[in-house]
């Protein structure tokens, strides 16, 4: 009963906020900026109120209409920053408050320029961030009207907060599906320079927001990988996580440098050459992210590890021989299981070669023997126990490599000592093609009326 009491009276509010503002507008005697300004403030003061402030009220009374007027040209930057922040507030809505603010798109662009205040203009970024992290619509309409490149140069100047809003808006702006926001973003002059220069020397929370630019670029658009990948972006990341301690910097920064070694192989390889500094320096963080209590990181950092492995027999070797294999293993039995599904794959990937002419991976014995001996073929086993399909099918690849692999024909034995034959048994009806044929095809391949017969 309260709630509803008091949700009745910021609706009142509310209305009587907006009726007072369409009055101040229209007011041209003394002191009408004062008034506009004063009723602008309590407008959006109501609308940061609540766990659900109360835009649907606000737009129902015209607040937009009103405050797209206290956005033209020539007004007074107080009047500008308030208009702007109410619209921010609006924007902040659901999905359909958010489309209200269509006719104030074009002005909250314009306010991005040069010769607009600092605060006006962040506070128009930060608006337009709102409007594009609502969805990929909103995303189309805010590219066409030239959001990009007023935001891009927004990111150009070392002043800190301002940065750090339109390097966030950017995010939102051209996290896609469509690659062509990225590409354009990159090749806007200036933009790789102040990525590089952020990354270098800003504070956590501006590298923060500048590394998620590099994960949406690095994802999305391979000319801005290329150009990444050429540049010193490679190196800060390594050294950004190496020394942070954010969990809010770790994760872009660790996605980022995923994406990156994710590229095209001949990039991987001109970047990660084993013997290389850098390249050394890549594995090291990476095990220290292994070693993290932060779940995330984990995760991240073993699907970076994955990336690098599935690259060259060099590139194995390198993992092989770090201390990432001992911390895999582990948590490939003790982690849950979106992260062992992750060290799945990088332990899978360092046990195959290249695939070999009859289309099956060439396997690395060594690797796998090391592996097995270790005990991750239990680890394997339980993936193909889970009602995880994708985990299930990891590790029947796994088992496939063990059986086909293994030296001394030891492999069969090795599976039946762990239960594996039960654990592939139970998929003997199973609902999934793949994984119904996988599994029996190896029950029948090495566990037929044959098998234990030359003992």
């Amino acid at each position: 009963m309260v709630v509803d009491e008091e949700l009745s009276n910021l609706e009142t509010q509310t209305f009587s906020a907006v009726e007072e503002l369409l009055s101040a507008v229209s007011y041209q005697g003394k002191g009408a900026l004062q008034k506009r300004v004063t009723a602008l403030r309590e407008l959006r003061r109501l609308l940061s109120k609540s766990v659900f402030p109360p835009i649907e009220t606000a737009l129902g009374a015209g607040a937009i209409s009103i405050l797209v007027q206290c956005l033209s040209f020539g007004s007074p930057d107080e009047q500008l920053h308030e208009a702007a922040w109410c619209l921010t507030n609006i924007a902040a809505g659901k999905p359909e408050e958010t489309k209200a603010l269509l006719p104030a798109l074009p002005l909250l662009i314009a306010h991005l320029g040069e010769k607009s205040s600092l605060p006006v203009a962040e506070q128009c970024a930060w608006a337009l961030g709102n409007v594009a992290g609502e969805g990929e619509e909103l995303r189309k309409v805010l590219l066409s009207q030239g959001a990009l490149q007023p935001l891009a140069r927004m990111m150009l100047p070392n002043k800190g907060s301002t940065v750090r809003t339109a390097a966030w808006a950017l995010s939102n702006l051209i996290k896609g599906p469509d690659p062509r926001a990225a590409t354009d973003l990159i090749r806007v002059e200036g933009v790789l320079d102040a990525i590089i220069r952020h990354l270098k020397k800003a504070d956590d929370e501006l590298a923060t927001e500048v590394a998620w630019v590099v994960v949406y670029l690095s994802a999305l658009s391979n000319v801005a990988t290329g150009m990444l990948v050429r540049s010193d972006v490679l190196q800060l990341l390594v050294e950004r996580l190496a020394t942070a301690s954010s969990l809010q910097l770790l994760i872009p920064v660790l996605r980022g440098l995923g994406n990156l070694v994710a590229g095209e192989l001949h990039t991987t390889f001109a970047v990660l050459v084993p013997g290389r500094e850098i390249t050394d320096k890549v594995v090291e963080v990476l095990v220290k992210c292994l070693k993290s209590e932060h779940r995330v990181l984990k995760k991240e950092a073993a699907w970076v590890l994955s990336n690098i492995a599935a690259g060259s027999i060099e590139h194995k070797q390198l993992i092989y021989s770090s201390e990432a294999v001992p911390l895999l293993a582990r948590l490939l039995t003790t982690a849950p299981l979106d992260i062992r599904k992750e060290v799945a794959y990088v332990l899978g990937n360092l046990c195959v070669a290249p695939t070999g002419d009859d289309g099956k991976p060439t396997l690395i014995v060594e690797h796998l023997v090391s592996l097995v001996g270790g005990g991750s073929l239990s680890g394997f086993i339980e993936l193909v126990r889970s009602a995880d399909t994708e985990a299930a099918k990891l590790g029947l690849q796994f088992m496939e490599l063990v059986l086909r692999g293994m030296p001394n024909r030891e492999g069969p034995k090795l599976v039946e000592q762990e239960d594996g034959i039960e654990a592939m048994e139970r998929f003997q009806f199973h609902e999934n093609e793949d994984l119904r044929n996988m599994a029996n095809g190896l029950v029948d391949q090495y566990f037929g009326e044959d098998y234990g017969l030359d003992e």
